[in-house]
C-alpha cells in the first residue's frame, strides 16, 4: 500500500510495467500539478506551502480542541475517573483532524 502525493490517501499499487503511481486518483495527480505550477510562478520552494487564512485557523481550532481532550483526559486517568469515557473524548476531538486536506475544509466542527 502506498499513500497518495497529493491527499495522503492510502491506495493500492498494481504490479506491472511502467512508472509506479504517486497518486491515488487523476485528480489529485492535476492538483499537484497546478500547486507546482503556482508555486514555481510565486517562487517557493518544494518545501514551502501556502494556504488560506481560514483554513490555518480552522486547523489551529481542531488542534487546540484536540489538545484540550487529552489535557482532560490525563487529568481524568490521574484521578482515577473512567477510563473509556477519557479515551471517547480523545477520539471524539481527533476525529476532525482523520484525513483532513488542506483546500477541502470542512465547516462541521
Amino acid at each position: 500500500m502506498r499513500s497518495c502525493r497529493w491527499c495522503g490517501r492510502g491506495f493500492e499499487v498494481r504490479a506491472g510495467r511502467g512508472r509506479p503511481r504517486l497518486f491515488c486518483a487523476q485528480s489529485c495527480r492535476q492538483k499537484d500539478y497546478i500547486s507546482r505550477s503556482r508555486a514555481s510562478e510565486a517562487g517557493l520552494a518544494e518545501s514551502e506551502l501556502v494556504i488560506t487564512r481560514r483554513e490555518l485557523e480552522e486547523l489551529r481550532d481542531k488542534l487546540f480542541v484536540l489538545e484540550c481532550a487529552i489535557g482532560d483526559a490525563r487529568r481524568d486517568l490521574a484521578e482515577g475517573d473512567d477510563a473509556l469515557a477519557a479515551l471517547e473524548w480523545v477520539i471524539e476531538a481527533a476525529e476532525p483532524l482523520l484525513g483532513a486536506v488542506l483546500g477541502e475544509s470542512s465547516t462541521s466542527t
